[in-house]
This record gives C-alpha cells, sequence and structure tokens, in this order.
C-alpha cells in the first residue's frame, strides 16, 4: 500500500484545514490508518487514527474536539478535519497505516507511510 498526503498550507489563528490521505497499489481493508505530526525539534507523536472496517476512532488528548479523522472507503482515502487551529498545532503531518486493525498511538508499529504535509499555523 502507498500513502499520498495533501492538503496542507498556511492557515490564521482559529482556521480550519482538511487533511487527505489517499491509499493506492492495495484497499487497506483490515487496517489501521493514523495522522503523526512532527514539530521542529520534536519527536514524532499521534494525532488521530481510524480502523478502516469498523471506523472506531482514537485522539491525542490536545486536538481532542477540534479534529475529526474519517474515512470513505470507496475513495480508499482517510480524512483529518482540523478545526480551531493554533500555532501549537503547526507541524509536518503524516499519515500512515499498519496492517492488523488496531489503532495504535507509537510511529514504529506503522509499517507505510505517505509524505509529510506541512501545515503552518499563524498567530
Amino acid at each position: 500500500v502507498q500513502l499520498q498526503a495533501s492538503g496542507g498550507g498556511l492557515v490564521q489563528d482559529g482556521g480550519s484545514l482538511r487533511l487527505s490521505c489517499t491509499a493506492t497499489g492495495r484497499t487497506p481493508i483490515n487496517h489501521a490508518v493514523a495522522w503523526f505530526r512532527q514539530a521542529p525539534g520534536r519527536e514524532r507523536e499521534f494525532v488521530a487514527g481510524i480502523g478502516w472496517n469498523v471506523g472506531e476512532t482514537q485522539y491525542h488528548y490536545s486536538v481532542k474536539g477540534r479534529f475529526a479523522i474519517s474515512r470513505d472507503k470507496a475513495k480508499s482515502t482517510a480524512y483529518l478535519q482540523m478545526n480551531s487551529l493554533t500555532p501549537e498545532d503547526t507541524a509536518v503531518y503524516y499519515c500512515a497505516g499498519r496492517y492488523g486493525g488496531s489503532i495504535h498511538t507509537t510511529a514504529p508499529v506503522y509499517t507505510y507511510w505517505g509524505q509529510g504535509t506541512l501545515v503552518t499555523v499563524s498567530s
């Protein structure tokens, strides 16, 4: 499976963006897909994840209530709707997938990754 992330950009404090992550090569049935982010000088951190089959979700506490992850099975695409963005959300955002279906918050267990997309929130 290959992942293609898109949708990053520059937005003002309080604004919104929607990131997309499209899978090609194989439909991610029985997979989990997650978004991670990495800000300069910081470790990559889990943002949100979704189980592809059932659609269960999990969020980092810092984005709960502001971000929403979803997936469109027909398009093999996962989305991350980001609302009420703050400068602290500025980072490169990566989508990742793993076989097995369960969501994990640690990056090493994800076996395939898309390229990053930069999100910059100005104050």
